[in-house]
């Protein structure tokens, strides 16, 4: 799959998952969404005030959801660049603050400690991937930059593998509560090994020698 067919598919996921945000968490109450309705079904839970911390968590990483496409697959050149690294920052700063929150979200996931665990790993390693993207590039070590950015989109299109694993998981297991425990690990750790699988192909072929040089 070509890189402009890649940058259709996600802005295409990213924009529908940014439609349904807005919708769901700005017209219609939150407790009517499906997960927050299941947490609801727990005697000691309290919507407040989670639900705020909720909101930090969707604006941001949706937020950094649609601007990785453009980040990634639109090279920065001429006037580009000073865009390019504006939206950085505020991918970067929406992502910091999104995994932040993220971890008094992990705490109270749905299907205790296994989800927990699951997402307070996906939280971390999405901070840690987009800030050693930041730390190389201001070490002019465009590269890495690119190879850690990679990760770090990776890692923030859970949002996206979360709903799509979740219905099947469900179904598989027969009920909600382990099909989320299961996502919460399934989400995050094979876009990390696939994109490391990417990254990896590519290096191999930059370092390939050149035949007949």
């Amino acid at each position: 799959m070509g890189l402009k067919i890649w940058r259709i598919v996600l802005t295409f996921f990213a924009v529908a998952i940014a439609g349904y945000a807005i919708v769901q968490y700005g017209f219609f109450s939150p407790a009517s969404a499906g997960l927050v309705s299941q947490k609801l079904r727990q005697p000691d839970f309290h919507l407040t005030p989670w639900v705020y911390v909720l909101y930090a968590h969707i604006v941001t990483a949706v937020l950094a959801l649609v601007l990785g496409p453009y980040q990634l697959f639109v090279k920065p050149q001429g006037k580009r660049i000073r865009l390019h690294r504006r939206l950085g920052y505020v991918y970067f700063i929406s992502i910091m603050v999104s995994s932040i929150v993220g971890l008094y979200l992990a705490i109270y996931a749905t299907g205790g400690w296994v989800s927990t665990l699951g997402f307070l790993g996906l939280d971390l390693a999405w901070a840690m991937s987009t800030w050693l993207s930041v730390r190389y590039i201001l070490n002019k070590n465009v590269q890495a930059h690119k190879d850690w950015m990679m990760r770090s989109y990776a890692l923030t299109c859970a949002a996206i593998t979360l709903r799509l694993w979740l219905g099947p998981m469900a179904l598989l297991f027969g009920n909600f509560i382990t099909g989320y425990q299961v996502t919460a690990w399934l989400c995050w750790v094979p876009n990390l090994f696939i994109m490391e699988a990417v990254i990896r192909r590519r290096a191999a072929k930059r370092h390939a020698p050149v035949i007949g040089a």
